[in-house]
């Protein structure tokens, strides 16, 4: 690497934690199961003989019940209740959850020129309700709509008892389970209502947790032909074990379950599980990521381009010199924002 290379890793890694550890309002949460946020699964009706089968057997039977008919799972009900008022697109979600807040869907609506194009932008973890808006308008800018989702639990849609998003993503294992099945089903009904506008091209672009979310939303949609991920992995469990931003989750994990039975638990709700699903469909797809990523480890990002190419992806991998949090800032962001609007733009 030599001297200069080592230098720039450190200086990285050293930025990385100062914006990582600004935020003091990090909460560690107990361990639960959550078997009650299975209740309205379409696929724990599947169960069989699951009376007296101890919480993590019975999480375990429902994940694999999930990858299974994993068609079903991410399946919904179509929405009558599309609303769009001063550019703020509203709908009930078709999952239920307990909090009224996060059953309203919120979206910002950028209208480009070419309604036939069309853009979902799916932000990360904890984003606020304005992030990824420049991304959107960039979109706008040359001709496509564009919509930015809020996603569960996020922005508009966060319960009032909470500071951060943390039903998306905690120590609670269906919850988080479900709140991804949501997601993804959120991101459909999107598409559904991008269709009733002309769109008859869509694209999805997700950032972190949001490349997570539209991984599973495309692969089990053929209506996004163009894909975009900004940051990649393989296992949900790995990303939450071994990334910086997620300490404190793991922290209510540890002792509880172990990486490998954690891996299993959330083994629906990873792109691992999916890539065959993924490759049935013809679709362009760019896979970006960061060489001194602390929270997408860069060899499970190395280990999910192995996976497109054992699957024979049409995609485009990209690296950038920098790591999770700061490839949102200066000039990193530039060049982050200009391969994501390039590749949309020429395949879209």
């Amino acid at each position: 690497m030599g001297w200069f290379g080592s230098w720039y890793a450190r200086w990285m890694e050293q930025w990385e934690e100062r914006m990582c550890f600004a935020a003091t309002n990090r909460v560690v949460r107990p361990f639960e199961w959550g078997l009650d946020w299975s209740h309205s699964w379409p696929v724990t009706p599947l169960l069989e003989s699951a009376d007296g089968l101890p919480p993590l057997d019975r999480m375990l039977r429902l994940s694999r019940l999930a990858i299974k008919h994993s068609y079903e799972f991410f399946g919904y009900q179509p929405v009558r209740d599309y609303h769009l008022s001063g550019g703020l697109l509203r709908f009930t979600s078709a999952v239920k959850t307990p909090y009224e807040e996060n059953n309203v869907v919120h979206g910002q609506w950028f209208p480009g020129k070419n309604p036939r194009k069309a853009v979902l932008v799916l932000p990360h973890w904890n984003a606020p309700h304005d992030a990824h808006n420049a991304l959107a308008r960039a979109f706008q800018k040359f001709g496509a709509s564009a919509l930015r989702l809020s996603l569960p639990y996020h922005d508009y849609r966060m319960p009032a008892e909470l500071q951060r998003a943390d039903y998306a993503v905690s120590a609670n294992i269906g919850r988080t389970i479900d709140a991804t099945r949501q997601a993804v089903i959120d991101i459909r009904s999107a598409a559904d209502w991008l269709e009733q506008q002309g769109a008859e091209r869509i694209a999805v672009v997700g950032t972190s947790l949001g490349s997570c979310y539209a991984f599973l939303a495309s692969a089990h949609d053929a209506r996004f032909v163009v894909n975009a991920f900004n940051h990649c992995s393989t296992y949900f469990a790995d990303v939450v074990w071994t990334g910086l931003s997620t300490l404190h989750v793991k922290q209510g994990l540890e002792g509880n379950v172990s990486l490998d039975t954690l891996r299993r638990l959330w083994l629906c709700i990873s792109p691992t599980a999916y890539f065959a699903k993924f490759s049935r469909k013809p679709k362009k797809s760019l896979f970006l990521y960061a060489k001194y990523d602390t929270t997408f480890l860069p060899e499970l990002s190395r280990q999910t381009i192995e996976l497109c190419r054992r699957h024979r992806l049409d995609f485009r991998e990209v690296v950038l010199p920098c790591g999770h949090y700061t490839l949102g800032e200066s000039p990193f962001k530039f060049i982050d924002g200009y391969h994501l609007v390039n590749f949309v733009l020429r395949n879209l």
